[in-house]
């Protein structure tokens, strides 16, 4: 099974492809909680030089409460990552598939919850 919900971009730029990211997640009820720089982490910490790399934390709150209500310790896998690539020639974006992140927990109305968040992701990525 798939962990992600993927989109290239070919002839795209991260910083093109951000704020597209951004806003079509906030069309699907996301907020962006979290946005870490990975490439200028590793250049600051390491002294590595690696590609444009972001995680955005996406998370919609009522659906977030949603699980939180039927699975208190969920936490810990929230929010929902969605991330930026630099690649050969483009942009990638992954976002995590939660009904794939959540097969450990057995717990059926989390996985409702899983359910409705995946495809507001995947909506949220085809509409970059």
């Amino acid at each position: 099974m798939a962990y992600t919900i993927d989109r290239s971009f070919p002839g795209a730029t991260l910083a093109e492809i951000e704020p597209r990211t951004r806003a079509a997640l906030s069309a699907q009820g996301f907020g962006v909680l979290t946005d870490i720089d990975i490439a200028a982490t590793m250049k600051a910490k390491l002294g590595e030089v690696i590609p444009g790399y972001r995680i955005l934390g996406a998370c919609n709150p009522r659906l977030a409460l949603g699980a939180i209500g039927s699975e208190p310790r969920v936490g810990t896998m929230l929010p929902c990552n969605v991330i930026l690539r630099e690649v050969p020639g483009g942009v990638d974006v992954s976002a995590i598939d939660p009904v794939a992140s959540m097969l450990a927990i057995d717990n059926p109305a989390l996985k409702t919850v899983a359910a409705q968040v995946r495809d507001l992701l995947a909506k949220a990525v085809a509409a970059i």
